[in-house]
């Protein structure tokens, strides 16, 4: 068999040589010996010829690739390095069949960590990567002599660089996607510079162009000349020269930039995170042993089941297999079925764009020009440590926005307004602890995308608004929220700096718009993060309370949209979740209870949003096969309409919004059945039929406290029903039935 071995490998090798030309090393890739060596109890030193002939040599413990290993897939592309239970993870080399190279940190799969790429066509960048992406500080040479130093972000030269051409040109400046913008200086090898604003590459807005000999012209620049305005300014040695000869702005675009193009990045063929590995179909019978006390039967098929944690059954979107833990890495290739046998709708974009003429388009903009006032607003640096008058309820600031505009407002085409903003050193403090960059902020609410309103309003009257990226929902509220929302404001901003993963909802800023006329009306509203903000079609929601009556949709299967929000009797499902992330999420869920008990509140729920992994909706509802092309742009993934507006690539690449407790985690949702009886049965039974999910869970409508409305209703609904299967009920009551229904619902995973 070594013999055979060997032949193969000598081949493989050959074909290698071939397809990388005089680049590739001659040395044998291989030079341990072929066969299975054991190490110690549970490391083994093996090599295998896999049934698609794929091959690995290296260290193997309890059934996957587990220390340092090479592995030869058959299209010509190999790993060597170091792995952690069937990922790769550590120090490590990929090369490609066309000769690029990639030597240095992995994460589950991805090129992540500190490394250096050089292509097929001897372009070199050294540096820094999140999830095979250029991101961070690194440095580029081109085949063609350019150089870039700088900062990266999502692939794209993005912060500040310094990018010089090989015929001497240099900028150094602001970049943002690949191009020149923001402030800069180009100069040019003849002693020409242009020191000012960009956009996407080319001069905008206030700038200088300086000649060699002194002489300069200053104003406003465009390629559109008709935007364009300045003064020329002679030399000092020759103040008499009044204009410079046969000049023109328009010449800066037309001649000198013209040499000054970016170079592109070579495109990646396949990454290493989109690799699959095959380790069944083993070709020596003496390793029947060996699998079997490694988790395989003695024909060397696999005996793990549907629910073993360390495999996914189904195709990731990008036609990877998914790690259990939610990260894209490359697993094991078996026969589980990739698609339930469900049938789902084609998630549709939420709501109706407040465009002029719409009944709040007013409104709207007075939200905006609010906000972008009250962020906006130079304010010295917010530290965490908060002073008690900052939660003073008293604490606001009251701002008169009139049509012509003041000293501190700007003109606008709306009425006349009024602007209140609640406790705003607090709700600082509240974005900065939540990681929320304010100028991205300003342009989610206040850029010049419209609003959406949802279509109906809440059960509360309150009407919703998201933004056009989906970050950020704004919530219209009655008086007696704001109350509650100002007393317990304190407690929310302790709880919420003591637990970072904390389940309630955030929030990001509390105002009021007091509009003119005889009525003087006050539209109070509150800026929350929108849950299902994710590269993730949402396919099911639920809101989930743990009482019966009234918690029914009565919708038909065929009725329910992706935008339905079902209500408890309605679950179909249990969620198991790996007990690392189980046994957090049961700690939040008690600290979040408690805190929401101490503060008096009830009538919270658990929002949760399910994705279906290996589904492709069509419009006509029924689940079709992923093709599994990993495509940037255009549809999801997954076979559902993008959302447009989300920044999906920073998504992604982020790794606090890749994974964390009820955003973006894996798990597995358990169909149940509900037996037929008198009394509602919140929790069914479970079928034994499971689908692989991504699951967005957390507790929101946590601004009603039990006030004499809510124990009248209480009294009033006792008389007529069972006094524990109604929402407003005591907040002690309250917070344990809550408890024990989300812990029935959310079960560990066990398999």
């Amino acid at each position: 068999m070594n013999k055979e071995l060997n032949s193969i490998v000598k081949v493989w090798e050959a074909a290698v040589r071939k397809s990388a030309g005089p680049k590739k090393r001659a040395n044998r890739i291989f030079t341990t010996p072929m066969s299975v060596a054991h190490v110690d109890d549970d490391v083994y030193q093996v090599e295998k010829i896999l049934s698609n002939g794929d091959f690995y040599t290296g260290q193997w413990m309890n059934s996957f690739p587990n220390g340092q290993g090479k592995y030869l897939w058959t299209d010509g592309c190999m790993y060597v390095g170091e792995w952690q239970k069937g990922n790769i993870t550590g120090k490590g080399r990929f090369s490609w069949p066309s000769g690029a190279t990639y030597e240095g940190d992995f994460k589950n799969g991805f090129m992540d960590g500190k490394g250096t790429y050089i292509g097929s066509n001897g372009d070199t960048y050294k540096g820094f990567w999140v999830m095979d992406m250029r991101n961070g500080q690194g440095t580029q040479s081109y085949c063609n002599g350019d150089f870039y130093d700088g900062e990266w972000k999502k692939g794209l030269q993005n912060g500040h660089g310094r990018y010089q051409w090989k015929n001497g040109n240099n900028y150094i400046g602001q970049w943002m996607n690949g191009l020149c913008n923001g402030n800069g200086t180009m100069m040019w090898q003849n002693g020409n510079r242009y020191d000012g604003c960009w956009e996407d590459g080319f001069p905008k807005g206030n700038g200088t162009f300086r000649w060699s000999d002194g002489s300069f012209y200053a104003g406003i620049w465009s390629k559109d000349s008709t935007e364009q305005s300045g003064t020329y300014y002679p030399s000092e040695d020759d103040p008499s020269d009044d204009n410079p000869p046969d000049w023109d702005p328009n010449d800066v675009f037309s001649v000198d930039l013209v040499d000054c193009c970016v170079c592109g990045i070579e495109k990646v063929s396949i990454f290493p995170s989109q690799k699959n590995l095959n380790m069944f179909g083993f070709e020596e019978d003496s390793n029947k042993k060996l699998l079997s006390k490694k988790g395989f039967d003695a024909n060397g098929k696999p005996k793990w089941n549907l629910g073993d944690e360390r495999m996914s059954n189904f195709s990731s979107e990008d036609g990877s297999y998914s790690s259990y833990d939610g990260s894209r890495s490359p697993m094991i290739d078996h026969s589980i079925p990739r698609v339930p046998n469900l049938r789902l709708k084609a998630p549709k974009r939420q709501g109706e764009t407040i465009s002029k003429g719409h009944k709040n388009y007013e409104l709207m903009l007075n939200l905006q020009l609010g906000i972008r006032h009250a962020v906006g607003r130079p304010a010295p640096s917010t530290s965490l440590d908060l002073k008690s008058s900052a939660f003073d309820p008293k604490e606001k600031v009251w701002t008169k926005f009139p049509p012509e505009g003041s000293k501190h407002t700007p003109p606008h085409p709306s009425c006349e307004f009024r602007w209140k903003d609640y406790c705003p050193v607090v709700f600082r403090a509240l974005r900065k602890l939540f990681k929320v960059d304010p100028a991205d902020y300003m342009i989610s609410l206040c850029g010049n995308d419209a609003l959406r309103e949802l279509s109906s309003p809440g059960k509360s009257g309150s009407f919703f608004y998201l933004t056009n990226d989906d970050r950020y929902m704004i919530k219209t509220m009655k008086k007696s929220e704001v109350k509650v929302f100002l007393r317990m404001l304190p407690g929310y901003y302790k709880h919420v700096r003591a637990f970072e993963n904390t389940l309630v909802t955030k929030f990001f800023g509390l105002h009021c718009v007091k509009l003119p006329g005889a009525s003087q009306k006050k539209v109070r509203f509150v800026i929350m993060g929108n849950l299902f903000c994710s590269q993730y079609a949402i396919h099911r929601r639920f809101d989930l309370k743990g009482s019966t009556f009234g918690r029914t949709t009565d919708k038909s299967e065929d009725e329910i949209e992706p935008t339905t929000t079902l209500k408890d009797l309605d679950l179909n499902y249990i969620f198991r979740l790996r007990k690392s992330w189980f046994q957090e999420f049961h700690r939040q869920v008690d600290r979040d209870c408690d805190f929401l008990e101490q503060e008096r509140i009830m009538d919270y729920s658990m929002l949760v949003g399910l994705h279906f992994r290996g589904l492709s909706c069509s419009e006509a509802g029924t689940p079709s096969r992923n093709s599994g092309a990993h495509t940037p742009t255009g549809n999801f993934d997954d076979g559902a309409p993008r959302l447009s507006g989300v920044d999906m690539e920073r998504i992604v690449i982020d790794p606090s919004r890749w994974i964390q407790l009820g955003i973006n985690m894996p798990a597995r949702a358990e169909m149940t059945t509900r037996k037929s009886c008198d009394t509602p049965q919140l929790v069914g039974e479970p079928t034994g039929d499971t689908y692989e999910i991504i699951i967005f869970f957390g507790i929101i409508d946590i601004l009603q406290d039990y006030d004499i409305s809510k124990k009248l209703e209480h009294a009033y609904k006792s008389f007529q029903y069972d006094a524990t299967t109604i929402s407003a009920v005591d907040p002690r009551l309250y917070s344990r039935r809550f408890r024990e229904f989300i812990f029935r619902v959310f079960v560990e995973d066990t398999s």
